[in-house]
């Protein structure tokens, strides 16, 4: 990345020897703009990888993580056989929003090569599992015909763009829908790499350089952007590197507040590591919000950590600056000061299940999907029921970022229909369960994730059905809790900001957290570390039993397990790991 890419906004020019830079900076460096040899790994038919020292980490950028069904690993390895590799393809779905047809496109895509199912993750887009790499290019083919994408799901760039689903305020739902998605085509990299490699186009020359705005380098590390729509912080917008918090006056939206530095990763065995929650710093009127994007992003590109890639992220480019830095230097690009933040209110980081009515008279239904699964199983066809929908649907389809799916846009003669087709297939009791599940969430981990250190996905329904039993023992099966578990610390699920949170540390054990903020506006704190199942219960069930005792009215669980003392209050990151 040289000073000329950007002109007068680079505050500071980023080339160096590629000697002197680390492995992952040099490596997109030496990609030739996210090329590498890619085409040539795809090629290789003795691995059911793809070869090449760097190919794994640039498919990143594409959308495309190299796994392995772990289950099988140790077998294999006994056998002497590589691994049994499979691809996780992620979609670019800005706000979670797609069509009927689309729908049906992403069906027939899921049961060719995706192992009949679909995964709904926690940024509102959507999974393929288990695609082998001679299926890759005609599953991404396959998205282009219904003008789906994979560009930046991944890698060290802007990743998909999150934005509230709120039914019951469609315009202005829309309109921030709008908003997030202009934002998204805004920030992605201009990656003719990927036309190239999945669709066949020739490369065109030119003596441009092909990244004007992100150069060779690209960001330090990933970088996450969210919409919301107060009261609801479903997407957990302090979680965000860069959260808009829609401002409204008479119902018409005003502008954004702006929140800054959030994310929740972190490393269990190095304690400079740790989540953060965002900050808001200002307030910016809806015409400046492009420019606002790109004066953040700038910092991060500028001054983000590009030697270790563990304090990579734009929260610790916050810490390290200081915040007053940060805030000032983003309004030096902007060219205008911030204006003071404008009130507002947050009450819940859930969904609304069930029917609602938006205010132009469309009907939405907003059906639970445990952790995000679409699949056919023994009892629900959920995948079946969900692609008759689709066939009829004349609306549009929301993914929430609580994993769920939000049949949206339904005229009002055709609620009748849906309705009947939700019956059909049982999927009008699927909201029918404790509050406890209904805020839960997992994320993937075993067998697929290699970050993963215990169960996730395939083991929180079954812990949920023993909590559910404490809480009823106790009187408390009608207190909304919320509850997310993760294989490994990395916090995928956004698990920090959970009342009760679980993080694998090893084939079943994890660290139990308690006290985050039931709307997403506190982290938690560690309480138990390395423990298992019987633990685990053992100690959710003697908190639940104080909070039924001594609860204040209102109260909520994250909250009751600070006042009562089993917990500390985190205010700052930092604090997180002390």
């Amino acid at each position: 990345m040289t000073k000329s890419l950007q002109g007068p906004d680079r505050s500071r020019d980023l080339s160096q020897p590629l000697e002197k830079l680390g492995p992952d900076e040099a490596m997109k460096v030496r990609s030739d703009y996210l090329r590498g040899t890619i085409n040539e790994g795809l090629l290789d038919s003795i691995t059911g990888a793809v070869s090449g020292d760097d190919n794994a980490k640039l498919m990143k950028f594409h959308g495309i993580y190299v796994q392995d069904d772990r289950d099988l690993r140790d077998e294999r390895r006994r056998q002497k056989l590589e691994p049994a590799y499979s691809f996780l393809i992620r979609l670019r779905l800005p706000g979670g929003v797609c069509t009927a047809q689309q729908w049906l496109k992403l069906d027939e895509l899921a049961r060719a090569y995706g192992n009949g199912s679909l995964r709904v993750t926690t940024r509102q887009t959507f999974q393929f599992h288990w695609v082998v790499k001679t299926d890759l290019k005609a599953t991404i083919r396959g998205l282009h015909e219904t003008l789906i994408d994979t560009i930046a799901a991944c890698g060290d760039v802007v990743r998909g763009v999150m934005a509230s689903v709120n039914p019951s305020l469609s315009a202005l739902h829309a309109e921030v829908y709008d908003a997030a998605r202009r934002v998204s085509d805004h920030a992605l990299p201009n990656m003719r790499a990927y036309h190239e490699i999945w669709y066949g186009e020739e490369r065109v020359a030119t003596s441009e350089p092909e990244e004007l705005f992100l150069g060779k380098q690209y960001l330090p590390r990933k970088f996450k952007i969210g919409f919301v729509i107060p009261p609801d912080n479903d997407i957990d917008v302090y979680t965000q590197d860069l959260g808009f918090i829609a401002i409204t006056s008479g119902g018409k939206l005003q502008g954004y507040n702006i929140t800054i530095g959030g994310g929740m990763g972190r490393t269990d065995s190095a304690p400079e590591t740790y989540p953060r929650l965002g900050d808001v710093i200002g307030f910016i009127p809806k015409d400046k919000l492009l420019a606002a994007t790109d004066a953040v992003i700038g910092v991060q590109r500028d001054h983000g950590d590009r030697k270790v890639r563990a304090h990579a992220r734009f929260k610790y480019t916050i810490d390290d600056l200081g915040l007053d830095w940060v805030k000032a230097e983003i309004e030096r690009r902007l060219g205008f000061a911030l204006k003071p933040p404008r009130p507002f209110k947050f009450t819940t980081n859930g969904d609304a299940y069930g029917w609602a009515t938006g205010e132009d008279g469309r009907h939405h239904f907003t059906l639970f999907v445990e952790n995000g699964r679409i699949v056919n199983r023994e009892g629900l066809a959920l995948l079946d029921g969900l692609r008759a929908i689709a066939q009829v649907h004349q609306g549009t389809f929301r993914l929430t970022p609580n994993q769920n799916v939000v049949i949206a846009d339904i005229p009002a003669k055709g609620k009748a229909k849906i309705a009947a087709l939700l019956k059909q297939y049982g999927l009008d009791h699927r909201n029918d369960q404790s509050l406890l599940r209904l805020n839960s969430m997992a994320c993937v981990a075993l067998p697929t994730c290699g970050l993963a250190m215990a169960e996730s996905e395939r083991y929180l329904p079954a812990l949920v059905t023993k909590i559910e039993t404490i809480l009823t023992e106790n009187g408390l099966s009608k207190e909304p809790i919320t509850i997310r578990m993760t294989g490994c610390p990395n916090g995928c699920a956004r698990p920090y900001v959970a009342e009760i949170a679980l993080t694998g540390r090893a084939p079943g054990k994890y660290n139990l957290y308690f006290g985050g903020g039931f709307h997403g506006q506190r982290l938690n704190k560690m309480y138990r570390e390395n423990i298992g199942e019987e633990a685990i219960l053992s100690a959710i069930s003697e908190v639940a039993a104080h909070y039924a005792r001594d609860r204040k009215p209102g109260e909520h669980f994250g909250d009751f397990t600070i006042r009562a003392g089993y917990v500390k209050e985190v205010r700052a990151g930092r604090e997180f790991n002390d």
